[in-house]
């Protein structure tokens, strides 16, 4: 964001008004007078574009590089084959897809509304060590 100090004129304070508030403080305290003069505007940036570029993309590459070689593309791939209709199994496998995901964000905007981000981690590093021990588990007992 872009910040700029507010004109003088714009403040109601006269240029003479600070240079005298100036001269009058021997410490170097600021007065109203001059915090008046000097306070912030946000001016309107792209910078919330990028932002939303960057999430978009992490989240893109993310999913994609996780979905590559899944199960599910896998039973995509089966499905295509076995149905010789490529495209009804895409609008099928597609749509489930979005599905699933509109579901996780919606589940995932309730939880944040409700929890702290710390607890969010947190849980989520729980789930996922005991999903670690269930699967540790469960081939440390079958062999």
């Amino acid at each position: 964001m872009k910040l700029d100090s507010v004109p003088l004129e714009i403040s109601g304070i006269s240029q003479t008004e600070v240079e005298l508030e100036l001269e009058d403080s021997n410490d170097f305290n600021l007065t109203p007078a001059i915090a008046l003069s000097v306070q912030p505007v946000i001016a309107d940036s792209p910078q919330k574009q990028q932002s939303v570029l960057v999430v978009f993309g992490t989240t893109f590459v993310t999913i994609f590089l996780a979905e590559i070689g899944d199960k599910t593309q896998l039973s995509t791939l089966l499905m295509s084959a076995q149905s010789h209709s490529p495209w009804v199994v895409f609008i099928g496998s597609a749509t489930a897809l979005i599905t699933t995901s509109l579901l996780g964000v919606l589940l995932g905007s309730w939880i944040a509304n409700r929890l702290s981000p710390k607890t969010v981690e947190k849980s989520a590093g729980v789930m996922l060590l005991v999903i670690s021990i269930m699967l540790f588990w469960d081939v440390f007992t079958s062999h």
